[in-house]
């Protein structure tokens, strides 16, 4: 009988290095993805004669598909081989970016972005599993780091690859961009990872399809309760997070039921990976008040000119570009747990200094705060995805890593709703300097309180793993 112990990637710096990239390509992909059709927008209304409104769903179909199958997709990967799932999921990423290019309206691009969004989502979920799968131990902080330093690069990146591609090539080349990158990716994939076990296959049980679609309907719902009314909280909202909460307690209930379950609800009940997703939800929803509120303060609290604020903008992106691999270095010589409570420790610092900041401080005085936040993000990243998936055993890493990416998207959705509704709150003054000023203050500082109750979370986290061992012992 062959044995069920996943491949380890062999020692040769070659392998690794190949390892590393077919690990690497879909994850800078499904980023790209996500951030590259923003700027395409207008040009998408005017081509297509749609509204503003319709074309926004370019970007909200993507996203909508990734947080409402990622768990159930990541659970698909600890029952088939996920080497197999990444192959089928970059194919179908690269079919629907063709889809997108070939588009003759704007609800056709709309469906094939939800297919893309699908492919993304296998590409986002399956990576991360197959780090803990395939990359030695001593190296997964820095495979780690790597794929948030692509993923960071991907985003900082898709705005302005997108008007360069848009203004030589049309608004097609956006999407065909994908073919090439995603056929270096496939033979990558199919070139250095190893295949799985196929007797590891019939251990993992069936798939609850039922319970992922329970899950779907609730992401889905609350997605919608936090994005619908532009900022503006109504009924509708309210009957979509009424129908979150029952659709939730179906989920719970049916979880408890089946033989094989999506999630397994003990697993959420590891204090480690449980405050793990918590602390991801809590950091990812300060991290997006910078994207949310940082280009009205910076174009109406210091008055700076559109080119200005997207180069301003750009500092966060390149920090957490250049701070991912050397996070992952960090996080393999001193440990994970030390550098998630470091990581935290800068976030909760940065927020607190904006959370003084004043006009007067001019462009510095915002930069400084926010790299200080970025790199913080991306030492805790590295260590927090690390130590979750080093935390569950192989048969659930796929699952682990859904809910890694879950728990992020979700605090992504929270930071751009809530976090911008206090900002509007706050900046509600005669004077739009002044305003603005107040808004980001009053924003950030409820930021800090979020980076530090992460902080917190982190600490007790941590001596409850020494409280392990000393009982170990």
């Amino acid at each position: 009988m062959k044995s069920t112990v996943p491949n380890i990637l062999p020692a040769p710096p070659s392998a690794l290095r190949g390892g590393l990239i077919s690990l690497a390509l879909p994850t800078l992909l499904s980023s790209l993805g996500s951030s590259i059709t923003n700027v395409s927008l207008p040009t998408l209304a005017q081509v297509f004669g749609a509204s503003f409104q319709d074309v926004q769903w370019v970007v909200i179909a993507y996203l909508l598909a990734i947080t409402t199958l990622i768990v159930g997709v990541g659970r698909l990967g600890d029952i088939i081989s996920r080497r197999t799932l990444l192959l089928a999921g970059l194919s179908l990423f690269m079919l629907a970016s063709l889809g997108c290019a070939v588009a003759p309206t704007i609800w056709w691009l709309i469906a094939a972005r939800v297919a893309q969004g699908l492919g993304g989502t296998v590409m986002m979920a399956i990576t991360l599993a197959l780090v803990g799968e395939t990359i030695s131990k001593d190296k997964v902080g820095r495979a780690m780091g790597l794929l948030g330093t692509l993923s960071a690069v991907g985003t900082a990146l898709g705005p302005t690859l997108g008007g360069v591609l848009i203004a030589g090539f049309g608004w097609q080349s956006i999407f065909l961009i994908n073919l090439p990158l995603g056929g270096v990716a496939l033979f990558c994939v199919y070139r250095y990872l190893p295949q799985t076990d196929p007797q590891q296959v019939t251990k993992q049980g069936g798939f609850d399809f039922v319970g992922m679609a329970l899950l779907g309907l609730t992401l889905a719902l609350f997605s919608l309760a936090m994005t619908l009314g532009h900022g503006h909280f109504g009924s509708l909202n309210s009957l979509l997070l009424l129908g979150t909460a029952v659709a939730a307690c179906a989920f719970v209930w049916v979880e408890k039921k089946v033989a094989s379950p999506l999630v397994q609800l003990a697993l959420l009940r590891q204090p480690i990976l449980s405050s793990g997703l918590l602390t991801n939800m809590l950091v990812s929803t300060v991290i997006m008040t910078s994207f949310v509120v940082g280009p009205l303060y910076l174009a109406h609290g210091l008055e700076l000119a559109p080119q200005q604020v997207g180069l301003v903008m750009s500092a966060g992106p390149l920090i957490a570009a250049l701070a991912g691999v050397p996070s992952g270095y960090l996080v393999d010589r001193f440990g994970a747990p030390q550098m998630i409570s470091l990581g935290l420790l800068g976030v909760c610092l940065g927020a607190s200094a904006l959370s003084m900041i004043s006009p007067t401080q001019g462009v510095v005085g915002y930069i400084l705060p926010i790299c200080l936040i970025t790199a913080g993000y991306a030492l805790f990243q590295a260590a927090n995805n690390t130590a979750v998936i080093k935390q569950v055993g192989i048969e659930r890493r796929g699952v682990a890593s859904g809910l890694l990416n879950l728990a992020r998207n979700l605090g992504f959705i929270i930071g751009a709703s809530a976090m911008g509704g206090i900002f509007a709150l706050a900046s509600a003054a005669s004077d739009i300097r002044l305003g603005s000023a107040a808004g980001l203050q009053l924003t950030y500082l409820v930021a800090a309180v979020l980076a530090g109750l992460g902080l917190l979370l982190a600490l007790w986290s941590q001596l409850y793993r020494k409280g392990q061992s000393a009982t170990q012992e």
